[in-house]
């Protein structure tokens, strides 16, 4: 029999980055175990992903799945983080306590760690990394964290650069489309959302292009694209795709990319599209530093539209596919030490 993986993230929640990790996790993962997702949608990840899905919300189901399993993968994301609700990293805490308690093995992995405000999410997080037997992280800042407390640890880039992707199967996208998207986000404040959208008006007449405009997550993103959609007066269309394989295959046909979700941006540059980042968190500015993308800190947008279109537009002039390709296939081959660090230690000892 199989041995048996919980697989635990932010996963069917519909976001388009945290379906990315899992896709990758999923396609990382030896082919010798079978995976047991914890999803806030087990039917749509069975659907999606043909695996065993558990929801993450139901007591007996969680008992049910950690009752059959021999590992705990822990990630990928930002699970150990209090900026956006202290309750997200004692949910994840708690759940690799329980796995740790069962004495299963236990892997942290592509972790983005903080920011940890609280003394007591710190502790918890602290705590939680000492019992695993393995420790991936995807930026600088969480692996300087993980130094800190003196825990053997793998840093690598994030692995959704190393998702395979799916072609998109609908219609062809012209030659001149570039995406966007955009998220809520107390920064963009309703004065800044209508700047970028002026910028958008006035890039669009600038370079005469098609806009596509990409939400990652329908309850949050689709509601501003649509907003910025109809007040665009060139082409333009909204497309949302659940599927994250072919989601990141639709960057594959896009000349150029503006975005503000983390993955939004690690899947265009992965697929060779130059982008210009939006920054609304430490985990994109990181993103920004390592991947060398311009952009702007969405805090400190300029308020002249115009500029920031001119900004956009001399940045896709200048921009080299083919540079922008051959930094994808690095980042990708270095984020495959997560799978070696799964690999290593799932087949460890295992019969």
């Amino acid at each position: 029999m199989a041995p048996k993986a919980i697989l635990c993230g932010y996963y069917g929640q519909g976001n388009g980055g945290d379906e990315a990790l899992l896709a990758t996790l999923l396609q990382m993962l030896p082919s010798n175990w079978q995976p047991l997702v914890l999803s806030g949608d087990p039917h749509q990840t069975y659907q999606q992903y043909h695996v065993q899905a558990y929801d993450r919300r139901s007591a007996p189901q969680l008992l049910t799945a950690f009752g059959t399993a021999d590992a705990f993968i822990w990630g990928g994301g930002s699970l150990m983080q209090d900026a956006t609700s202290w309750a997200s990293p004692l949910y994840y805490g708690g759940l690799m306590g329980l796995a740790q308690q069962r004495d299963l093995k236990t892997v942290a992995w592509a972790q983005g760690i903080g920011p940890l405000n609280r003394a007591l999410t710190r502790w918890l997080t602290h705590q939680a990394l000492r019992g695993t037997q393995a420790i991936t992280v995807r930026d600088p800042a969480s692996a300087t964290l993980v130094e800190q407390w003196q825990l053997p640890h793998q840093l690598a880039p994030d692995p959704v650069w190393a998702l395979t992707s799916l072609p998109w199967e609908g219609e062809p996208f012209p030659a001149n489309a570039v995406a966007v998207n955009l998220r809520p986000h107390r920064d963009l404040t309703p004065d800044r959302l209508t700047t970028l959208t002026q910028a958008l008006q006035q890039f669009q007449q600038k370079t005469d292009s098609d806009l596509v405009l990409v939400p990652f997550q329908a309850s949050q993103d689709l509601a501003i694209a649509e907003q910025i959609a109809s007040q665009l007066l060139g082409p333009n269309q909204v497309i949302m795709e659940t599927d994250p394989r072919k989601l990141k295959g639709i960057f594959a046909q896009m000349t150029f990319m503006i975005g503000m979700r983390l993955h939004s941006l690690i899947m265009a540059a992965s697929e060779g599209c130059p982008c210009f980042a939006l920054s609304y968190d430490p985990k994109v500015t990181q993103l920004m530093a390592i991947a060398d993308l311009p952009g702007y800190e969405l805090a400190q947008l300029p308020t002249d539209a115009g500029a920031i279109a001119d900004a956009w537009a001399e940045t896709m002039a200048r921009s080299d596919k083919q540079a922008t390709q051959h930094k994808a296939t690095q980042f990708a081959q270095q984020a495959r030490l997560h799978q070696e660090v799964l690999h290593a230690v799932l087949n460890c000892n295992v019969e």
